[in-house]
Formats: structure tokens, sequence, C-alpha cells
């Protein structure tokens, strides 16, 4: 989302770094510049003014002025500043009360509402080891009823059966009495969203609301709309009091003016932001990762958590353990692949290694290394298990007979031939200088 806006903030920090020397005059035309890319980015305006006058104000102080680097102490401010625009740190959502610990999503329509209901429910279930509760209660968009039900069936988490017959307020209240009743700890709302807002909607929301006492009020806003996000943000808030916001679509190739005006304007926390359509893609917003990002300093954090969830572990260890006895097969180099694309698009994965965002910027041709993983796949797929486990049986023929089942060229089984000997002999020098890191579960001796 931050790419645009991560480049020129870099080009403008690198002629920074080239004063030897700040003074004041460099300092302001810095800003001047740095205003030009956020109102491009679609920040708010006022906004952008309050925060580069913070920037200003301490970039003028000694601790960047006196500095022996004073570009450097620049950034290093710049960074810590818009982690505070952001809301200083991950603010996880409030589920200590007393069981049924009630959610309640707002929003308008196309937001993404019913899909992050479900992903939110599987979030709660896998990460947080809770039993969540799904309730469709927007009976006027025909298909949302029966949306929610659906993708409650796919996750395996209970939902409410609710029809397009029943008052919201009736099936939000009941819905939390059986809940209570069969013991499940929260409960999420998906309630009626509208094509913009009106008096009508917020007033249905006040009384479930009123009836449900929900512990999160969950703005879910779509990033792609920018500064509407921002405007919505705001009604809702002053309607109903929201306690968090969801930013969907975070993964699209809007501005990102949104992420980072919200909690300026309406004073409440992105608590979680959707990075996909997948259902497993949503994560915690840390504004200091977000930050990282912004500033092309990567995020490795969230690179290891991604990790964390998408590897199996007893899989890692016994390919860590096949690396090290050079037992590293085709079929496994395979496996690997499909593990590694569990932690979403590879160019994403990528943006997380410091520095390395600008450089992929650089490659034009990057994204058909997505499709190259899918060529390999239909190869190795294509070969016997004698021939995936010992690619030295890999003559002229078989060669022939399995580009001719996988799609693929002669040419593309050499490359991948070579390119899978020059790792083999990689992982062989890896070995025998003391170890290998597995991500996720660090390194093994």
């Amino acid at each position: 989302m931050f790419d645009t806006l991560t480049d020129k903030l870099g080009q403008t920090f690198k002629k920074l770094r080239g004063h030897g020397k700040l003074s004041e005059r460099n300092v302001t035309d810095t800003l001047k510049e740095i205003r030009t890319h956020l109102l491009e980015a679609d920040v708010n305006y006022q906004v952008v003014k309050d925060f580069l006058n913070t920037v200003k104000d301490k970039a003028l102080g000694k601790e960047v002025m006196e500095s022996l680097t004073p570009g450097q102490q620049f950034v290093k401010l710049f960074n810590r500043e818009l982690i505070a625009l952001m809301g200083e740190a991950n603010s996880d959502l409030n589920l200590k009360v007393a069981p049924p610990a009630v959610i309640m999503l707002v929003g308008l329509q196309g937001s993404g509402k019913t899909t992050t209901a479900g992903k939110i429910a599987l979030h709660l279930r896998d990460v947080k080891k809770r039993s969540p509760f799904l309730v469709p209660a927007d009976v006027y968009r025909p298909a949302a009823i029966d949306q929610l039900k659906i993708l409650a069936e796919k996750i395996q988490v209970p939902a409410y059966n609710s029809t397009t017959d029943m008052d919201p307020v009736v099936i939000a209240e009941q819905a939390v009495q059986q809940a209570r009743n069969q013991a499940y700890d929260t409960v999420i709302i998906d309630t009626a969203g509208r094509l913009t807002i009106d008096a009508e909607l917020m007033d249905e929301l006040r009384q479930i609301k009123a009836r449900v006492n929900p512990s999160e009020i969950l703005l879910v806003a779509d990033a792609m709309t920018g500064q509407d996000a921002v405007t919505t943000a705001e009604a809702f808030n002053e309607a109903v009091d929201l306690t968090g916001v969801v930013l969907t679509k975070l993964d699209g190739d809007a501005r990102g003016g949104a992420a980072l005006s919200i909690k300026a304007v309406t004073g409440k926390p992105i608590k979680l932001v959707g990075v996909g359509e997948k259902l497993e893609a949503l994560e915690p917003f840390h504004p200091e990762r977000m930050a990282s990002r912004i500033l092309d300093m990567g995020d490795i954090l969230t690179l290891i958590e991604r990790a964390e969830r998408a590897f199996d572990e007893k899989k890692a260890i016994e390919m860590e353990r096949k690396m090290r006895r050079s037992e590293f097969t085709l079929e496994d180099f395979r496996d690997a692949l499909q593990e590694l694309k569990k932690m979403g698009p590879l160019e994403d994965v990528m943006k997380m290694i410091p520095g390395l965002g600008s450089q992929l910027r650089k490659i034009q041709n990057f994204a058909p290394a997505e499709k190259e993983f899918k060529h390999i796949e239909a190869i190795i797929n294509s070969m016997t298990p004698r021939e995936r486990r010992n690619y030295k049986l890999l003559n002229a023929g078989r060669r022939r007979r399995i580009a001719a089942g996988s799609g693929t060229t002669v040419q593309d089984i050499n490359r991948l031939v070579k390119n899978y000997q020059m790792m083999l002999k990689l992982l062989k020098q890896m070995t025998s200088k003391g170890g290998i890191a597995i991500p996720g579960l660090g390194k093994f001796q």
C-alpha cells in the first residue's frame, strides 16, 4: 500500500543525509517535501499540518541539530513521531469481560464487514484460543446472512440461525443469550451496512449496543477509500462511540492515508488489518511495525510471526535434518515452497526484510516470480517419486516426458535442476559453517 510514499520519503531522506550539518532552512525544505508526499498519500490535511509542526519543533532541538549524525537523528525522530501518529502500540481486543465478550462490527456496505467477521472468528479461535459465535444481523442485504453462515461452516465456527424476517435488535439479544447458554465466550455480530450513512442505520446500531453491551464496537473500513474512510469513522464514532477500527484491503494499491489519519482524527486505534483475501489474512495492527515498513526498514517481527503460523514445526525440523545430511530432495524443495506460500504473496514477504522493499520495486518483472513457483511445482509433480528423490535419474528422455506432462519446456527442467544443484551446494556450505536458520524456529546447530 505504501510503496509510493516509501519511495518518495526515501529519496527525501537521502538528500537530507547528504548534508553534513543541518540548518533550519534545510529542515524546513525537507518538511515541505514530506508535506507534499503525505498529502499525495491522501493523509488528512489537518493531520499532516499538526504532525509536521511537531516534527519541526523537535527536529530543531538539540537532539537532532547537535548530533554527530543529524540526518540519521532526523529520520529516527520522524519514525518515532510516525508511530505516535498511528497509536504508539498495538491495541488488543478487549475480551477480559464476563463471558460472552461481544464484538459488534459496524460499517458501510462494501467495506468487507461480513468477511471480516469470519476472519476475526478464525483469528480468535486459532490465535486467541477462544470459542467464537458468529451472528448474522444484516437482514436487509439478501445474501448477507447466507454469506456469513457459509463462512461459519467453512471455518467450522457456530453461527446463530438468523432469518431475514427477524428484527436485528432481537437477533443480537437472543444470540448473546444463546452463546451464554452454550458456553461460547465471544460473540461477533455482523450488523447491517448501508450505501451511505443514515439516521435509521445509526438508530438501529444504538439499540443493539444498548441491548447487548458490547466490549468492542469496531468500524470495518475499506483502506482503499482513503479520506472517505476517515469521514466514515468520524460519523460512526459520533453515533455509537467506537472502540477501534479494522482496516480492510491493506494489501491493495491505495495510498495509505486512512491508516495514517484515523487514529489522529477519531482518537480510536486501528486494532486489526486485513492483508489479503484469504480468511487467515488478518493481523493485529502494530504502529511501530507499520512505521518501519513505510520507512523501508522492514518488518522482521511480523515476518517471524507469519513463519511461525505457516511452518509446521515437525516438518521444519525434519527438513533441517535432511539439509544437514544432504538428503534434501526435489520433493522436499516442493514442500518447502508450499510452506512459504502460506506466508502470503512472495513480494509482500520479501518487503518485510529491511532494505529489500525498495530494491524489489526496481525490478519490473518481479511479479513473474510467483508464476515461477507454480511452474516449479508442476514440473516436480510431473516426476515419478523416484525422480523426485534422485534428480540424477533425469536423463534427456525423462526430461522430455516431464516437460510434456507439466506444460513446460526441457529448458525449464534444465534450469530447475541447475538451480536445485546450486541450492544443494549452498546448503552444504551453510551446514559446514555451523547451522541453518529455519524461519520462525531459529537456528539449528
